[in-house]
């Protein structure tokens, strides 16, 4: 029916439209508006008229003008060309040339890519659905992609090209009858099939002291970062895109300030690869749908930065989503509800909610996946609650949705402590996550500098209200603890080449350094040395051991813990038969 008398415009209202109904129209359906062919969305259908949100601007388009059903939900298009390269919310190449920019613009690749194929199956041999084809040469050397045969095809392999140099969309391999090639579409919102969930155990390092030393987290985990206007959000977002040893970096900048994007583009571009030597870019994707970009697309945009990690993990990769900010796509979700005149819940927000934020971070998980290898999605999204106000509902229903919770606290910020990681807010139901061998030791070292930071904390109060005079010998050095651990261990500095990234074995050091010393003063106090001549001690070796020694070096670490040992055995009080004070 609709193949000959197409579906036309009947009203266009800013970002919705409508068009006349078609039987067969689905809800979800992509359809392409008027000559430029905007790409829409059916979002309800009344009787003889569908409504459609489109994700693009709706400038030009009039009543009567064409509408063609693409029959299919939102798909993005899938190939090892992601890597590296900057998209838009439905995956849209943002680099080269300005027209793609445009509304209307197409999905594919600004270029044609070959790609080296080396086959690893033969004409005859039965595959598994995920199973491996062949391996991808060409994306970059820090990533090994594969051509795996797509869900749901199982079967002998009827024919498979030669090594060679070949095109996306050349096909490679049949299948069963199903046609195999290196780009592949896959619809966003439909989580890529698994053999098997997996617990996540293994630790994912962050190269940030604070969170791998108390608040680790596992490859295919989850984490959620909220924290107020100011208190360094996106810096640590950017400091864990940058350094965490995850094989793909999916960076989702969703609703943030262009600027501020333009910023994280450019520091990726110019970041070596610690693994490679080439640019840390090389093995990240890049979904960058900015504030003044449409509404809908920026809905989508957490579902295809999911989407491409998945991909990527299918291939026994690890892979990490980045959110910044998941409260700008719960915004998104609020003004989409209140387009469609939806029944409003908390301050706005839709009903559903909680379910949105739940199937969001459900698609994190460590994977068997169908071609057997081992895999993971970590997805950590940052949460930017108005006011600062944590009992907010985008911040109150996420928490209930992940596994570690890295609060960043206003007073740290505006102390210039980065990064600004409250201790007594956090969680991470991970801290189990590590190495067999160094699991007794990385628990006893976390309960012990959490302790000393609790005590501290604690005795706050008390120092502000009667002051640090007015406290007990002993409690004094618990309070001097304290700042020595904030100030030597979880402090850290984004913009020091020394300091940016700490390796567990740094980090491990360095905790070690602290407690040391730490140690060491509260058994001089209780052997009768005075408090005063311990807190006048210089500790300046160890406090400057994280920016003095190199992001490896637990020498220097370890020369300054005996440094600053010596200086406290300096102060041990004589002993002799007159008792521990009295003359030799």
């Amino acid at each position: 029916m609709d193949a000959v008398t197409p579906p036309r415009v009947r009203r266009v209202t800013g970002p919705l439209v409508e068009v006349d109904y078609t039987d067969g129209m689905a809800m979800g359906e992509l359809v392409l508006l008027g000559e430029a062919g905007l790409t829409a969305e059916v979002v309800a259908i009344r009787g003889e008229v569908a409504t459609l949100q489109t994700y693009d601007y709706t400038g030009g388009l009039a009543p009567g003008h064409p509408a063609r059903r693409l029959r299919k939900p939102l798909s993005v298009r899938l190939s090892p060309s992601l890597l590296g390269g900057v998209f838009d919310g439905l995956l849209r190449p943002l680099t080269g040339a300005g027209e793609r920019l445009s509304p209307g613009a197409s999905a594919s690749p600004p270029e044609e890519r070959t790609w080296t194929f080396g086959p690893r199956a033969a004409a005859g041999q039965d595959v598994t659905e995920g199973g491996v084809l062949g391996d991808l040469g060409g994306a970059t050397p820090a990533v090994s992609t594969r051509l795996l045969a797509p869900p749901g095809c199982t079967g002998p392999v009827e024919r498979i090209v030669p090594e060679g140099r070949y095109g996306e969309d050349e096909v490679l391999a049949v299948v069963a009858g199903t046609e195999v090639r290196i780009a592949s579409e896959w619809p966003v919102r439909v989580p890529r099939p698994v053999r098997e969930r997996l617990v996540a155990r293994e630790p994912l390092t962050t190269g940030q002291r604070v969170i791998d030393l108390l608040f680790p987290v596992a490859r295919g985990s989850t984490v959620a970062v909220p924290g107020g206007f100011g208190t360094g959000k996106t810096m640590l977002l950017q400091q864990i895109a940058k350094w965490c040893d995850a094989d793909v970096i999916v960076y989702v900048g969703c609703g943030e300030r262009g600027n501020e994007m333009a910023d994280v583009i450019d520091e990726l571009s110019q970041l070596d690869d610690p693994r490679t030597g080439g640019r840390l870019s090389d093995r990240t994707v890049t979904v960058a749908n900015t504030s003044n970009m449409p509404m809908m697309a920026r809905e989508a945009s957490v579902h295809t930065g999911a989407t491409v990690a998945e991909y990527f993990r299918d291939m026994g990769l690890d892979a990490v989503v980045i959110a910044d900010s998941t409260s700008r796509w719960a915004e998104a979700l609020r003004e989409f509800a209140a387009r469609m005149g939806r029944l409003p819940a908390e301050e706005g927000y839709p009903a559903d909610l909680a379910s949105e934020l739940a199937a969001f971070y459900e698609r994190a998980a460590a994977v068997r996946t169908l071609g057997d290898t081992t895999g993971s999605v970590t997805v950590i999204g940052a949460v930017s609650p108005p006011g600062g106000d944590l009992t907010e509902p985008v911040t109150a229903h996420t928490e209930r949705f992940v596994r570690c919770l890295w609060s960043l606290d206003r007073d740290l910020a505006y102390a210039r402590h980065y990064p600004a990681v409250s201790w007594p807010d956090s969680f991470s139901r991970d801290a189990a996550a590590s190495e067999a061998g160094e699991r007794g030791a990385a628990a006893e070292r976390r309960a012990r500098v959490a302790a000393r930071l609790a005590e501290a904390d604690r005795l706050a109060g008390l120092v502000e209200l009667l002051g640090l005079t007015a406290l007990p010998p002993r409690e004094r050095v618990s309070v001097l603890g304290g700042r020595l651990i904030r100030e030597g261990v979880l402090q850290q500095s984004a913009l020091s080449p020394r300091d940016a990234y700490s390796t567990p074995r740094k980090t491990a050091a360095l905790a070690d350094a602290l407690l040391a010393v730490v140690d060491r003063c509260a058994a001089l106090v209780d052997a009768g040395t005075d408090v005063e001549t311990v807190e006048a001690v210089d500790f300046t070796p160890v406090l400057r051991a994280r920016d003095a020694a190199g992001p490896d070096d637990t020498a220097a670490v370890t020369t300054a813990r005996d440094m600053v040992l010596t200086r406290l055995a300096g102060l041990a009080p004589p002993t002799g038969p007159a008792g521990p004070t009295g003359p030799a």
